[in-house]
């Protein structure tokens, strides 16, 4: 399960890869009305002029959850390091009988291993999206530069449909060409509510009433800003925001509720005997056994008991 775990891993990384470093995919080349109004904003620039440059933000998404889920966990090991409630086994088998690591290890690798699968399925989406409707960015039209003489534009309302009609930069032309929907609110979106859920899940109400609240509604907070200061610099539209931060949140409460289960441990009942060496150490209850045991005999005696009493009534109902 590992190694399969390893490939799919591997194989998104790689998809990640041909998306935005090289040219094997390019976006849909739509047309565009002459001087359309939603399509004539100033253009803003480069994006290492936006008030949240990428460096910034990719760093923040790159490096809060390491530190925050690293950080909890590791609080969580030394609050409960001599309880047997959090982990059920003091060593987890990964490979074989010979490699062992901490349940704290394990736990953050999980954590953090999700997360990253997650981003990058986030970014595949969101490329799959821009590739597919070629949706033009509110600037498009400056960083286009077309020749309304030449193409006969004097009727505000024809449509251009060449793909030779733009005479400006061919790499701002296609990153204008690359707006729906929005990256930038789709990761932020997306690891706000990632780690939003898992300060809820795993803080709670242990740092006091509000900590746990303000905590996630700060990361959501900032992420919807993100979103908003694209809308603001004319480098994206609503819609492009909005459904951004569709898929990242929706990503995000998928992996969630279903992948990591709330961050809980869940005891598991292993169908065949071989599971029961690989079984995952968070997903097996030690009490399981034993709970079925007491049941088992309890039902036993119940028969048992049943079953004299019926005897004895028949026999004394024959010889009477």
């Amino acid at each position: 399960m590992l190694y399969f775990q390893v490939v799919i891993l591997a194989a998104t990384v790689m998809l990640v890869y041909y998306c935005e470093f090289t040219d094997t995919f390019s976006p849909v080349e739509q047309g565009f009305i002459c001087r359309d109004p939603a399509l004539t904003k100033p253009d803003p620039g480069p994006e290492q002029n936006s008030r949240i440059q990428p460096v910034i933000l990719y760093s923040v998404v790159g490096g809060l959850p390491v530190v925050l889920i690293s950080g909890v966990e590791l609080v969580i090991f030394l609050l409960h390091c001599n309880s047997n409630n959090l982990y059920d086994q003091e060593k987890v088998v990964i490979i074989g009988d010979c490699c062992y690591v901490n349940p704290m290890v394990r736990r953050t690798t999980r954590f953090l291993g999700v997360y990253v699968f997650g981003l990058f399925t986030t970014d595949i989406f969101v490329n799959a999206g821009q590739f597919i409707t070629g949706s033009m960015a509110p600037h498009f039209l400056s960083v286009c530069q077309p020749n309304y003489t030449a193409l006969g534009c004097q009727d505000t309302g024809n449509f251009v449909s060449q793909s030779d009609a733009c005479t400006g930069d061919p790499d701002d032309i296609m990153r204008a060409r690359k707006t729906f929907p929005s990256k930038e609110a789709a990761l932020s979106l997306y690891t706000a509510v990632y780690l939003a859920m898992y300060v809820m899940c795993c803080v709670g109400s242990a740092g006091g009433r509000l900590t746990g609240p303000i905590l996630s509604l700060s990361l959501v907070s900032l992420a919807v800003l993100t979103g908003i200061n694209r809308v603001a610099e004319y480098r994206n539209h609503w819609s492009d925001v909005i459904a951004g931060q569709a898929i990242g949140g929706a990503i995000a409460v998928f992996l969630v509720v279903f992948v990591v289960q709330y961050f809980k441990m869940r005891p598991v009942i292993p169908h065949h005997p071989s599971d029961a060496g690989t079984a995952n150490s968070d997903e097996t209850s030690p009490q399981t056994n034993h709970t079925m045991d007491i049941c088992d005999k309890y039902t036993v005696a119940q028969v048992k008991h049943t079953y004299n009493t019926f005897t004895h009534a028949w026999f004394c109902f024959h010889f009477l």
